[in-house]
């Protein structure tokens, strides 16, 4: 049986479910269409795109954020959903969209310092450590992080909460970080999680947020 796979890791949405579409087209004569991912909303994606074209799919987590997702993709341009035959020319006109991760809602964290509070330096830099870690086991992940001022140091290179930005990142969460404020530190080759962000898109997303956390 024909067996292609797509490698979608480190792809952010919509991009895996845009490659699987495209390999599946591609697949004249059907086959096995394995897509390897590395998050769960992903893996969804995926399975709602496969059911819209009428193909059966699963999905197993293999690793640690390692996801494989096989679906049975149909032969020919055509596939049966219901008993009835569906178009599947390359001329479609159809939306990907991206399903909504349930463990997110509007929630932007403002982190505009590498250290929580005032007072003793030390103490805060351990806080902003604990803070941005309970992040990462909440049930409601925030949408976005904002970094900006001495807290863009906290997404650069020998950050002690750089692991835990990535671990955010990969579940889907935008980490962006204020250039200036990298520019100004010295600090923007530096960067090592998520990408640089303006005052304008700051101040859109903080207008925007459904809810706005400062600790």
């Amino acid at each position: 049986m024909n067996k292609v796979t797509v490698d979608a890791r480190g792809l952010a949405c919509p991009l895996p479910v845009v490659n699987a579409k495209k390999a599946a087209e591609e697949m004249k004569n059907g086959g096995v269409l394995e897509v390897l991912v590395d998050n769960e909303i992903a893996v969804q994606n995926l399975k709602k795109f496969a059911g819209q074209k009428g193909y059966t799919a699963s999905g197993e987590k293999t690793a640690e954020k390692e996801y494989q997702v096989l679906i049975q993709v149909a032969g020919g341009s055509e596939a049966v959903v219901d008993g009835v035959v569906q178009d599947r020319t390359m001329a479609e006109a159809e939306d990907i969209a991206c399903a909504p991760d349930a463990r997110k809602s509007g929630m932007v964290i403002v982190l505009s310092a590498n250290v929580m509070g005032t007072g003793d330096e030390k103490l805060g830099t351990s806080l902003m450590k604990a803070f941005v870690f309970a992040v990462t086991k909440q049930d409601m992940l925030p949408e976005t992080i904002l970094c900006y001022n001495t807290g863009a140091y906290l997404t650069c290179e020998g950050s002690d909460s750089l692991e835990d930005l990535k671990a955010l990142e990969a579940e889907g969460v935008k980490v962006l970080t204020c250039g200036t404020c990298l520019d100004f530190y010295g600090i923007k080759d530096k960067l090592a999680v998520g990408s640089v962000t303006n005052m304008y898109e700051i101040v859109e997303i903080m207008e925007n947020a459904g809810s706005v956390i400062r600790p």
